[in-house]
């Protein structure tokens, strides 16, 4: 196939890049001549790393940059042009102009792709005689590294186009999503759910950046807390794609920006880029903070209450017993023990009204199966300071020849820090398969390949179980009144079906 790329940026040259490597003649323009030269030798410069990796050989890198073919005109004529993918700035008179050009210099024939990865692709073809020829082809940087590329129709997006890019996509060695014309297309609607829960416990001051990311990694297994993210995103993009999402939603309260971020994009907080977001960076930036020793009595003997669910604590009490701790099994605690209670969606000042558990020694414990070697201390505002320490200290045992837990301790919250971000991260994925965005096995795709969690967001939740996270969910909602925490209807019916979220399901176009 003979492409033509529009734009020599950082997208448009790793696109270039990618389709020449995989056999595609490219034509690679800009109305700046000098990025074309620099984009042509960045684009040679990798390929003689791959080649020194031994990922390439040498051969066929010589072979990719015969194939790529700087041009000085993007407007000029090209009977041959079979698909032209856009890669200019995000704006849409800019995008429109564009293709408004290449619909005066190229055939009828050729199909048309944006690189947009923000503008609507219905409102771009909108602007050509012939809007069917243009679809969305969302690449992500960097372009030969993520492997995956949404395939985004418009709304009068020929039928037969959508199938050749995704065949086009895959036979170049990457994975294709189709999903919808809505603002974030996929992947970047499905991270929402991530950050703006992440954001949202900041607010709530339920634990700081550096904690709430020890969370993410260790109980949840993803490779980079939430605030790590935002800063090597830079916030000012962050804030700017979860405001457009939210506002294209019309106000969808399960993505519900931050009163945070505002002030903070105006400060210059962006994160790696400026040196300074969440975290500081660079030769002068201070040392991570590190977490506080355990310092607590471990030996203090300790009570589990029933909390909302029996199995959760008998879990709790089996593994603290095989640490050595002292489990008392009466019917109430005794005097001294702490009272640890598995939280699920509730707080822990409800189980200490409801059970008539002592305020100052009873805290909350996460029963989520952790991904790595931490557990997570829930206390209230009446909790003994010396409690917690030895609450702390109990937690943190570890069994015969095994390395101790790490313990973090957050400000009490309905289902603690790992349920609310992972309730979060499933319910944005489930109201995309709700709204019929993308199919389950996209989303999962996209996530998993796009954004790197360690499971797809609905299988995820099925990992969990779709009654259990259904459970949460309604906890969660009732516990803080907070809409963002209603269960989605895709959720709920196949939780009360016996379905596993990733299920389809059968629709009514089945039946006719």
């Amino acid at each position: 196939m003979r492409i033509r790329i529009v734009g020599a940026g950082a997208m448009g040259r790793g696109i270039a890049q990618w389709a020449a490597a995989a056999g595609h003649t490219v034509e690679l323009c800009d109305v700046r001549a000098e990025a074309v030269t620099a984009a042509v030798e960045f684009v040679r410069s990798m390929l003689e790393r791959a080649v020194r990796k031994g990922r390439m050989s040498a051969g066929d890198s010589a072979a990719a940059l015969e194939r790529l073919v700087p041009l000085d005109d993007p407007w000029a004529p090209g009977p041959e042009v079979e698909l032209v993918v856009e890669a200019v700035r995000e704006d849409l008179d800019t995008k429109a102009e564009v293709f408004g050009k290449l619909e005066q210099a190229l055939p009828e024939s050729t199909v048309f792709a944006t690189n947009t990865s923000s503008l609507s692709v219905t409102r771009i073809a909108a602007s050509l005689r012939d809007p069917g020829r243009l679809a969305g082809l969302h690449f992500f940087n960097p372009v030969p590294l993520m492997k995956i590329v949404e395939v985004v129709p418009g709304a009068a997006t020929r039928p037969g186009i959508p199938p050749v890019l995704t065949a086009l996509v895959e036979s170049c060695g990457h994975r294709a999503v189709t999903v919808a014309d809505t603002p974030g297309f996929l992947v970047n609607h499905a991270g929402r759910g991530l950050v703006t829960e992440a954001l949202a416990l900041l607010e709530e001051s339920v634990g700081d950046p550096a904690g709430i990311d020890r969370i993410a990694r260790d109980v949840l297994g993803l490779r980079m807390g939430p605030f790590e993210l935002m800063d090597l995103t830079g916030l000012d993009v962050t804030a700017a794609v979860i405001d457009s999402i939210w506002q294209g939603f019309r106000h969808e309260d399960r993505l519900r920006p931050s009163f945070l971020t505002p002030n903070r994009v105006t400060a210059g907080l962006h994160g790696r880029k400026t040196g300074q977001g969440w975290f500081a960076y660079g030769p002068e930036a201070p040392a991570p903070a590190v977490e506080p020793p355990v310092t607590g009595d471990a030996d203090r003997p300790v009570f589990v209450a029933g909390g909302v669910g029996a199995q959760d604590a008998a879990a709790l009490r089996t593994a603290l017993t095989a640490a050595g701790a002292t489990v008392e099994n009466g019917p109430s605690p005794t005097g001294e023990a702490l009272v640890l209670v598995p939280v699920w969606g509730t707080t822990v000042a409800s189980a200490v009204a409801s059970l008539e558990l002592p305020a100052a020694r009873t805290f909350g414990v996460d029963p989520l199966p952790p991904a790595g070697r931490r557990r997570v201390l829930a206390v209230t505002p009446a909790s003994d300071p010396a409690a917690a320490r030895d609450a702390r200290a109990v937690l943190a045992r570890a069994g015969e020849d095994e390395e101790p837990w790490a313990v973090s301790v957050v400000r009490d919250t309905a289902g603690s820090v790992a349920q609310r971000l992972l309730a979060s991260v499933v319910s944005v994925a489930a109201s995309i398969a709700e709204r019929s965005l993308a199919a389950p096995a996209d989303i999962d795709l996209a996530v998993t390949t796009g954004l790197g969690y360690p499971a797809g967001p609905l299988a995820w939740g099925d990992r969990v179980g779709a009654a259990r996270m259904l459970e949460l969910q309604r906890s969660l909602h009732a516990t803080t009144g907070d809409p963002r925490h209603r269960p989605t209807r895709w959720l709920t019916e196949r939780a009360q079906l016996g379905l596993p979220l990733t299920d389809p399901g059968t629709s009514p176009a089945d039946c006719a």
